[in-house]
């Protein structure tokens, strides 16, 4: 990574933590053998996998048999989605979820509406992106199977209100997934009920652990219809010789950053602040999302004549790393589908900016954007 290069990526991934790391290193060595084979390496490396298992679940204060193991977010909201709907079709067709979740999760319904015959209320948000609870009651019917809402906005920070959303599906009989990707690390998670749902997806390179490690909390006696087959793994619910060391990373991850949150908000929400408002103080940007209702890590805007890509390219040349929405996305000439269901037009969805900072944020950066920003936007307007 060039030695002068800001990095305000933070929603994309994170470092590993070097404790992490460490801990992860003997996994990959010396702790080698097949969790599922029944010889004594193999033995070792079940009973440590066992043991990550326990660790995850006294974090979340649940069951350890509550915790699969996934290879990340992606994977733990399709076997919520896939793994529940197919479970209950029986009972009803009817899926609820938002326009600003996470592809990981649209894609999921977007397949079932035109696969495998369900039908998917997609409910509105406002121009923050926050859904109404009360539009869930709304759309809730005697056919309503699942609800899926996300915690954390990856692109605007917007936190959504789940407690509330979950509590109505829990009343009304619904089953309710919330994916926490962008939760856990930033926000408070006293133990895995403050959701109110019946699964949760969790990802741990978003707190500073390793990629390729997830897991989704699956409320018991819940078991949703298997995804990936091929072997009895993760108690007959996600085939696939799991990751130990990955895993082993996730489990300090969530011990270390998780009770206490990594991302520090005061002095993050005091950063963001800044930038919104350096942001704001040219003429045609204008900051996307609640300035209050947020991750404090996370401040996004758009740019009025200009487009995103330019505007992440210059950023880049100055040493900036940021982002123009999801990471899954990157390289997209589609306008942010987040900022369009929040109605923003599309040429100004298509001129979108997300700065989310964290661990390794500092005042002498925030000071150098500040000064950075009226220049790149002049400049770039001026190429037009």
């Amino acid at each position: 990574m060039n030695s002068r290069a800001i990095y305000f990526d933070y929603n994309a991934t994170t470092p590993v933590d070097r404790a992490v790391l460490e801990e992860m290193r003997p996994y990959q060595e010396e702790i080698w053998g097949n969790p599922s084979s029944v010889h004594q390496i193999g033995r070792r490396a079940r009973a440590c996998l066992d043991e990550a298992r326990d660790r995850v679940s006294k974090v979340l204060i649940a069951k350890p048999s509550e915790v699969v193991f996934t290879s990340g977010g992606t994977e733990s909201n399709n076997l919520a989605i896939f793994g529940t709907a197919r479970l209950l079709r029986g009972k009803g067709r009817h899926l609820i979820t938002s326009p600003v979740e996470h592809h990981a999760v649209l894609h999921c319904f977007d397949y079932l509406e035109k696969k495998e015959g369900f039908r998917v209320t997609r409910l509105p948000v406002d121009r923050d992106g926050m859904v109404d609870p009360e539009s869930v009651k709304t759309a809730i019917t005697p056919e309503t199977i699942l609800v899926s809402v996300m915690a954390a906005n990856n692109e605007t920070g917007m936190l959504q209100p789940v407690r509330e959303i979950g509590n109505t599906c829990r009343e009304r009989g619904v089953l309710f997934h919330t994916d926490a990707a962008q939760w856990f690390g930033k926000q408070s998670v006293p133990d895995i009920g403050f959701f109110n749902a019946d699964l949760v997806s969790i990802c741990a390179h978003k707190f500073h652990g390793p990629k390729g490690a997830g897991a989704l909390y699956i409320r018991s006696p819940l078991l949703p219809d298997p995804i990936l087959f091929g072997g009895g793994h993760e108690n007959e619910r996600r085939a696939g010789t799991e990751n130990l060391a990955a895993t082993i990373g996730l489990a300090r991850a969530m011990e270390m950053f998780v009770a206490n949150p990594v991302f520090a908000q005061d002095s993050l929400r005091e950063w963001t602040e800044r930038l919104a408002k350096a942001a704001e103080a040219i003429p045609g940007v204008e900051v996307r999302g609640s300035r209050h209702h947020r991750l404090a890590n996370t401040i996004a805007f758009t740019v009025e004549n200009a487009d995103s890509i330019a505007l992440m390219a210059s950023l880049d040349l100055e040493g900036v790393c940021a982002s123009s929405g999801s990471a899954c996305s990157a390289g997209s000439l589609e306008p942010s589908h987040v900022l369009s269901a929040m109605g923003v037009p599309r040429d100004l969805a298509n001129s979108f900016v997300r700065f989310s900072l964290g661990r390794g944020t500092t005042a002498d950066e925030i000071t150098a954007v500040e000064n950075l920003l009226p220049r790149i936007v002049g400049v770039l307007r001026a190429a037009r």
